[in-house]
């Protein structure tokens, strides 16, 4: 059903943001902890981004990675800075 598909993509906008919450991880990782490809995971992230989330790449010793700004808000949104 398409809206039992619908939801299933928002929960993993949702299990994305709660990841990105706790930890850096880079498209690779990230597609790892969601059992999808690292497309999939990178079009996770550019929707999150559409959606308002600020999640900005970052390099570091172990190369560059995804990292959530912000503080979350009651709507499930962060606040943009």
């Amino acid at each position: 059903m398409p809206y039992e598909r619908a939801r299933e993509i928002e929960q993993r906008f949702n299990r994305v943001v709660d990841i990105l919450e706790k930890t850096r991880l880079n498209s690779k990782q990230l597609a790892l902890e969601l059992g999808t490809s690292r497309p999939t995971a990178q079009r996770i992230i550019t929707e999150l981004r559409i959606r308002g989330y600020k999640i900005r790449s970052v390099w570091d010793e172990s190369g560059w990675g995804y990292e959530l700004v912000g503080k979350r808000k009651t709507m499930g949104r962060y606040e943009r800075h």
